[in-house]
């Protein structure tokens, strides 16, 4: 019960009337309230039964609505309406007004004087310092820290810059050396290609010549042997026809001369 047990002080400004200090002590099923404006103070023990009885009559379960009065009592809601009013015989009725679905509803409880109003008065005091020093210490534990981040970020950025020049200049001179490189293997290989190419070329201008050559000679040595064959065949004619000629001269010089042959062949005798 004591571990889930929440405390909370709020300033609170009514609609009407001076500001007041609502303390609240809270606890699952029930909560106690007490209210000072520095001269008076007021006090509300909600028990387990009247806390079990409202939670009822707004049909809600009993933890909903110990934790819709500790949001509204623990910290001033700025679309709430708060009051503050006398109920009379010294006592006080504490109000505050909430939307539900639409609806504005408005919840109220009634505080009665206290029986030792320095007492309580003192006692939020007292809360109030606590939490107030509570908060100094915290806010100097942050702020110490926020401090030694600061500085860790400061370095942390300063090297972090120191990182990146590094890093632009490592890779200024990476890509200076990457491009002679690439540079030099481009040149090497454009050499390598013209050479490659005069290669080529001296090679099949020679091969070419001697091809041209080659059909040239063939080409002459066909023209010679028609030529020879053309003339050896004229010749050979004219000695035909010469040899004729002669043969017919001398046939018909000794023509007067010659016996003519006897016919040459067998005898036929008669047989009786």
């Amino acid at each position: 019960m004591e571990s889930t047990t929440r405390h909370t002080c709020l300033k609170l400004e009514p609609q009407q009337g001076e500001p007041i200090f609502v303390k609240g002590t809270w606890s699952p099923s029930r909560f106690d309230l007490s209210i000072t404006d520095g001269l008076h103070a007021w006090i509300c023990h909600a028990s387990e039964e009247e806390v079990k009885e409202r939670a009822a009559q707004w049909d809600q379960p009993v933890t909903e609505y110990v934790e819709l009065a500790e949001r509204h009592l623990g910290f001033q809601q700025p679309g709430s309406v708060y009051r503050f009013a006398d109920a009379g015989d010294g006592h006080r009725r504490l109000s505050w007004t909430f939307e539900k679905e639409g609806t504005t509803l408005e919840w109220r409880w009634k505080f009665q004087p206290s029986p030792n109003s320095k007492e309580t008065t003192a006692g939020i005091l007292d809360f109030l310092m606590d939490a107030n020093i509570r908060l100094s210490e915290e806010v100097f534990r942050k702020t110490q820290s926020f401090e030694r981040l600061k500085v860790e970020s400061e370095k942390c950025l300063a090297q972090s810059e120191k990182i990146n020049h590094e890093k632009e200049e490592f890779e200024s001179a990476i890509y200076a050396k990457f491009l002679g490189v690439l540079n030099s293997k481009k040149a090497k290989l454009t050499e390598f290609r013209d050479q490659l190419s005069n290669k080529k070329v001296a090679g099949k201008l020679p091969k070419e010549e001697a091809e041209e050559s080659s059909a040239a000679g063939k080409l002459s040595e066909e023209e010679e042997d028609g030529s020879t064959d053309k003339t050896e065949s004229f010749d050979d004619g004219s000695d035909d026809e010469k040899s004729e000629g002669q043969h017919g001269k001398t046939v018909a010089g000794t023509s007067n001369d010659v016996v003519p042959s006897r016919p040459h062949g067998r005898k036929r005798t008669a047989r009786v």
